[in-house]
C-alpha cells in the first residue's frame, strides 16, 4: 500500500525502454523524490486502488506523457559550463545557470569540472561548492531548478605539456604532494581526477587518490600501452575524452608502440569517456569505439563550455578574470587559432541524436551510455540511471525528435518546453 505523502505524480502514456531494450508504453509512480512503481501497458486498476482516499487521489499530480518517450535523466560526468556561465567563475548564480540550462537538454545530474588553474581559482570552486552545499540544504521544500550536482571533476593541473590541448599552459606541473594532499583530505566533493599517469610522482597520487574514493582517469597525457596498463594497476579505470588529447600509436627505435587509444580499444577493464557531439569525432570512429567497447564500457558526455546552450560567435574558457578567449565555429569551441577545440558547445540531447546514427547503436544503448553506466561508475547504480521502484525520480522527456520536452528532477518538473 502506497503511503499518503503530500506529494505524489503519475506520468501515463508514457514511451518507455523495455528490460530487453524495447519501446512500450506505460507508466511511473512517484512518490516526492523517488520512484515507487512503474509498470508498462495500462495505468492499472492496481495503481489507482493504490492510492486510498479521494482525498490522496485529488492530492495527485498526473501528467500526460501523450506518448513522448520518457527516459532516465542523463548523467554527464564532465561539463565545464553552459549558459554562459562557467563552474570556475567563482559564484552560485554561476554554478545555477550551468544547472539550469543542462535540465533544459535532459541532463539530471553531473560533475562540475574545473581546468587548470590558479590555487585562487580552485579555491574560489571550493568555497562555491560549500555554497551550493548550504542553499541546497536550506531550499529542500522549494522546487527545484536546475540538475543536481553530484560533486567535482578536477581536470588538471598534472598533464603532459604537449596533450595539453587547449589547457591553459601556465598551470600545468607535475603532481606536487603538497599541493594535491590538502585537496584530497579537506574536500571530499572532489569524487573524480583526471591526470596523465606517466608523470613522475603518479604512484604516489594514485595511493592518495585510491584511499579517497577518488575516480582516477587517464587524460592530457602520452602514456603509451606499458604505461597504460601500469596505471590500470594503480587503480586507473576511466578514459577522459578518447581520441582527444592522448598518444595514439608511437614509433621508437623503428619499433611501434600502441599508445592510449589503442589500448583503451582492447582492455575490457577501461571505461571510456566519448564526447559525441558530431566534431570531436566522426561517426567512422565512434562506430569502431562501439564495436570495441559496447555499451557498458562507453560513457557519453559532453564536455561542454560556456557556450553551451547559447548562439555566440565567441565565449571563454574557463574562469572570466583567467581564462582564454575561444571562437565558436563549425559548432565547436576552437582556440582562436584553430590550432585546437576548446571543449565543446554540446548539450547531452546532442550526444544521444549523433549516437543512434551509429551503425548498430540503437536508441536503448544510446540512452544507457547516458545513464546506466555513467551510473555505474560513480558508484550510484541503486539509484540513477534507470526508471524503477526505489530510484531517484530523475526524467527526461522528449518528442519523436528527440528534443526534450521536459525534464524531472527528484520528481519536480525544472524545465517544461511549454513554459520556455
Amino acid at each position: 500500500m502506497i503511503r499518503n505523502l503530500a506529494r505524489s505524480t503519475i506520468i501515463k502514456h508514457a514511451v518507455m525502454i523495455t528490460e530487453d531494450s524495447h519501446l512500450s508504453e506505460g507508466w511511473i509512480l512517484i512518490e516526492d523524490d523517488r520512484i515507487r512503481l512503474a509498470g508498462f501497458g495500462d495505468l492499472s486498476a492496481e495503481l489507482e486502488n493504490s492510492l486510498p482516499t479521494a482525498c490522496a487521489k485529488d492530492s495527485v499530480t498526473v501528467i500526460d506523457a501523450h506518448g513522448q518517450f520518457v527516459f532516465p535523466g542523463f548523467i554527464d560526468l564532465h561539463t565545464h559550463g553552459a549558459g554562459g556561465s562557467d563552474f570556475m567563475d567563482g559564484t552560485l548564480i554561476a554554478w545555477k545557470t550551468v544547472a539550469r540550462t543542462h535540465a533544459r537538454f535532459g541532463t539530471t545530474a553531473l560533475l562540475a569540472t574545473t581546468l587548470a588553474s590558479t590555487s585562487a581559482d580552485l579555491n574560489k570552486t571550493f568555497n562555491v561548492w560549500k555554497q551550493w552545499q548550504e542553499n541546497t540544504a536550506d531550499h529542500l521544500d522549494e522546487t527545484a531548478d536546475g540538475a543536481s550536482i553530484l560533486g567535482l571533476h578536477l581536470e588538471g593541473p598534472y598533464f603532459a605539456m604537449n596533450q595539453r590541448g587547449a589547457q591553459d599552459p601556465r598551470y600545468i606541473h607535475p603532481p606536487d604532494p603538497d599541493e594535491y594532499l590538502p585537496v584530497m583530505t579537506r574536500h571530499p566533493e572532489v569524487i573524480r581526477w583526471t591526470v596523465a599517469p606517466e608523470l613522475s610522482g603518479m604512484e604516489t597520487f594514485s595511493q592518495h587518490a585510491n584511499a579517497h574514493g577518488i575516480l582516477l582517469s587517464m587524460g592530457h597525457t602520452d602514456a603509451l600501452y606499458e604505461d597504460t596498463i601500469k596505471a590500470i594497476g594503480m587503480g586507473f579505470c576511466l578514459v577522459t575524452h578518447l581520441y582527444s588529447c592522448m598518444s595514439g600509436v608511437t614509433r621508437k627505435a623503428a619499433l611501434r608502440h600502441g599508445g592510449l587509444i589503442e589500448t583503451s580499444l582492447i582492455r575490457d577493464d577501461l571505461t571510456v569517456e566519448v564526447i559525441a557531439d558530431g566534431r570531436h569525432l566522426p561517426l567512422e570512429l565512434l562506430e569502431l569505439i562501439w564495436r570495441c567497447k559496447g555499451r557498458d564500457r562507453i560513457v557519453l558526455t559532453t564536455d561542454s563550455m560556456r557556450a553551451a546552450g547559447q548562439d555566440v560567435d565567441e565565449s571563454i574558457l574557463g574562469s572570466l578574470e583567467n581564462g582564454q578567449r575561444v571562437i565558436i565555429r563549425d559548432q565547436v569551441a576552437k582556440l582562436p587559432d584553430e590550432t585546437a577545440m576548446a571543449g565543446s558547445i554540446a548539450t547531452a540531447d546532442r550526444l544521444l541524436r549523433t549516437m543512434i546514427q551509429v551503425p548498430g547503436v540503437s536508441l536503448a544503448d544510446a540512452v544507457y551510455m547516458l545513464t546506466r553506466t555513467p551510473a555505474r561508475l560513480l558508484g550510484l547504480a541503486d539509484q540513477k540511471g534507470a526508471i524503477a521502484s526505489g530510484y531517484d525520480a530523475d526524467l527526461v522527456f522528449m518528442d519523436q525528435s528527440y528534443q526534450v520536452k521536459r525534464t524531472l528532477v527528484g520528481g519536480k518538473t525544472v524545465y517544461h518546453a511549454d513554459d520556455a
